[in-house]
């Protein structure tokens, strides 16, 4: 199993190519030995084959998302989660581009990631999964995930980190006996928190964990104008633009849902 220092990790790309080149830049200069991708590619913004050549170039090790498990089975749909007619039909059409737009290679390549990747961070052992260790398109919340659910999750997987996605919204816990868990957020699109750049997570092994969620500022006008020209769906635009969820938010708990716009 390798082992590293200072690690970067992120997850939800979203076909966001614009920021998460921004993203490989910043870790680069901040000292990142290795980095990793939780997995969802695809979804939500402009032209998908955009994504991979970055990832490969950089030596990204990179994990199935649900949407990276769909588009390389060729299933009809994201096994996102939704149960809101409302947000799925964004989520169909989401789909249905990224689908459409990625090349059969890079389908295949999907195909082919692992769900889980396991390191070693200085004396910690990490175990990195998309949703949860248990399911690959399960929602941790904050607000609404038990501690104690999380240490059995460690114990029951042999993990001192367990590090995840999924939700799109970063936060970090510390758990019994030096153990942790932290979602690492998405760079895909804004944490509907008003503001347009988008999240990444720095983890250092030094005298403990050291977890800094890392803010990137990307040319998000410009990914908006590509998106448009797409024919993508002007609320994904709006999102871009504002740093606001405007749609999938069934799924959040309230907690979560009140810090938002809508």
């Amino acid at each position: 199993m390798d082992t590293f220092s200072r690690i970067a990790v992120f997850g939800g790309v979203y076909n966001n190519y614009i920021a998460l080149e921004a993203t490989v830049e910043d870790a680069r200069r901040r000292g990142a030995e290795a980095l990793f991708c939780l997995g969802d590619l695809g979804a939500f913004g402009p032209h998908p084959d955009r994504v991979f050549p970055i990832l490969m170039d950089a030596g990204a090790r990179t994990m199935q998302g649900n949407y990276d498990h769909s588009v390389g089975n060729g299933l009809a749909d994201c096994q996102c989660g939704y149960t809101d007619p409302r947000d799925n039909s964004f989520a169909k059409l989401s789909y249905d581009y990224t689908f459409a737009h990625t090349s059969d290679p890079h389908k295949a390549w999907l195909k082919g990631l692992p769900q889980a990747l396991r390191v070693k961070l200085g004396p910690y052992r990490v175990l990195m999964s998309h949703g949860s260790p248990r399911r690959m398109n399960e929602f941790l919340w904050a607000s609404t995930t038990p501690t104690h659910f999380l240490e059995k999750l460690c114990e029951d997987h042999d993990a001192d980190i367990l590090l995840a996605t999924h939700t799109g919204l970063h936060w970090h816990r510390n758990l019994s006996n030096d153990r942790h868990f932290v979602n690492v957020g998405a760079i895909g699109r804004p944490a509907n928190d008003g503001r347009t750049n988008v999240w990444y997570t720095i983890l250092t092994a030094g005298k403990g964990l050291e977890a800094a969620f890392v803010p990137v500022d990307y040319d998000y006008r410009r990914l908006a104008g590509e998106m448009r020209a797409e024919g993508l769906p002007q609320a994904f635009i709006e999102t871009i633009l504002t740093g606001w969820w405007t749609c999938c938010l069934e799924v959040l708990p309230m907690k979560e849902r009140r810090r938002g716009r809508y």
